[in-house]
């Protein structure tokens, strides 16, 4: 075997991992540098990605986007494994459920605007000015805003396969521009709050304490054993993603076995959505886990909560930083239009929308709830947890953990979207109806906040 540079495959992976991780790296020696950058808020993901951008355009480093685009594909998957095989906290009761349900539906109605917004802006642009423009790219606000930069790339693709040029880079274009919106229109508002004395500024070094889950769990496997810790949590999130390798296989080859139309609509849609397999499928290993061990099969518990914390940041990180480094500026040069238009209506939107649902669903702690459900409806949970720590820099509120239990229950009331995603590129009827479908759930889902939000947590 030939193990020099003239190996081209043996060699590639390393070197643009290694390009990511060189960007990763000064991107936070840049972001602890400078505290303009700091105080912005910018995700060091985010900023990553950019200054790899800006580096390939200027012809600095040679950038692969087919497998930075393979790393996106992948890093969104594992990473949601890795979340969906987390021990679940004990429940609170139906306080605590029905404050998930009100967030699942604040979350998920979050993604109807902007679904709503981003269709009126494709098909009015594609009825006057835009004739050529694809119908269905609306929807690719609420997957860029509303699930961040995984979803955008996996959707973007497959309209791409349907017939939207420049698709996936519009669609990673939009999730990047829903990064700004929260790093910036976020610290304005907070800067505001302070300002006219609606919230103290409470982040200051005394009051930092470190963000630290419990390493050591009751009855874990212990961290000075044959395996190593880290090891084992590996060696349950990757056979995961095989077995959902294999069920999406099933899947389409028993589509394909029933029909050929189906099997050809339907498989893009599960291939672009394998992650919610792979978390479907991390779940129900979960439960058989707990199972077991309840059994007395298994005497231990081998998953680590803070670990697979940081397989799951990892993963993002790799997946948000490749995900905007691969970005095709030169595809999205006839599409300059509708994406302002969708990013800047939809920043707004979502700005009103959410400043009116997390008054009725969080009454108690308003600001902090609005601040982080904005900062992850425009980027990532991890931005909004990041706004949120500028004004409850302790997590004393319910706010954080109302962004993991409302994700949960989001996957199940979101459900919808993935048939509306799928079935409103077909036909400029069937976008329409996408359309009209996308606002009768958002109603229904104002009446799920509002009913809920009567009763107390």
């Amino acid at each position: 075997m030939d193990y020099s540079s003239g190996n081209q495959g043996l060699w590639e992976l390393v070197i643009q991992l290694g390009l990511i991780a060189f960007a990763i790296m000064l991107a936070y020696l840049v972001r602890q540098r400078f505290a303009v950058i700091r105080k912005s808020l910018m995700p060091v993901a985010v900023m990553a990605g950019f200054m790899l951008l800006g580096a390939r355009y200027l012809g600095v480093v040679s950038i692969d986007t087919e497998l930075m685009e393979k790393l996106v594909y992948h890093g969104i998957a594992l990473g949601f494994i890795a979340m969906s095989l987390r021990v679940p906290t004990k429940s609170a009761g139906d306080a605590e459920r029905l404050t998930g349900l009100r967030s699942g539906a604040v979350i998920v109605s979050s993604y109807m605007v902007q679904g709503i917004v981003g269709l009126i802006v494709s098909i009015a642009l594609s009825c006057t000015v835009m004739p050529d423009l694809f119908k269905a790219s609306g929807l690719l606000l609420p997957m860029g805003y509303g699930q961040g930069p995984g979803q955008a790339n996996n959707v973007g693709t497959t309209y791409e396969s349907l017939g939207f040029e420049g698709g996936r880079s519009f669609g990673l274009a939009i999730a990047a521009a829903g990064y700004l919106a929260a790093c910036t229109a976020g610290v304005v508002i907070m800067n505001i709050w302070v300002r006219s004395g609606r919230i103290s500024s409470r982040r200051t070094a005394a009051e930092k304490k470190p963000d630290v889950d419990f390493f050591q769990g009751e009855n874990e496997i212990p961290v000075s054993d044959s395996i190593d810790k880290l090891s084992m949590q590996l060696a349950m999130v990757l056979p995961v993603y095989l077995l959902t390798y294999l069920a999406a296989c099933g899947i389409t080859k028993g589509l394909a076995a029933v029909s050929e139309g189906a099997a050809a609509s339907l498989s893009p849609l599960i291939w672009g959505f394998n992650f919610i397999i792979g978390s479907a499928i991390a779940m129900m290993v979960r439960a058989v886990m707990e199972k077991l061990r309840g059994q007395g099969v298994i005497r231990r518990q081998y998953q680590n909560n803070y670990l697979l914390n940081r397989i799951s940041g990892f993963f993002f990180d790799i997946m948000i930083t490749a995900g905007i480094a691969s970005i095709h500026i030169e595809d999205i040069r006839g599409l300059w239009l509708p994406f302002i238009l969708m990013a800047v209506l939809g920043g707004a939107v979502t700005f009103l929308h959410l400043w009116a649902v997390c008054r009725r669903a969080y009454p108690e702690y308003f600001h902090e709830g609005f601040i982080s459900m904005f900062g992850m409806m425009t980027g990532t949970i991890s931005s909004g947890v990041l706004l949120l720590r500028e004004i409850d820099p302790e997590l004393s509120t319910p706010a954080a953990g109302n962004l993991i239990t409302g994700s949960s229950m989001g996957i199940l009331l979101g459900s919808p979207v993935l048939i509306l995603v799928s079935i409103a590129p077909r036909s400029d009827g069937m976008c329409m109806i996408c359309l009209g479908a996308v606002a009768a759930y958002y109603a229904i889902l104002m009446l799920v906040i509002f009913k809920a939000g009567r009763k107390k947590q």
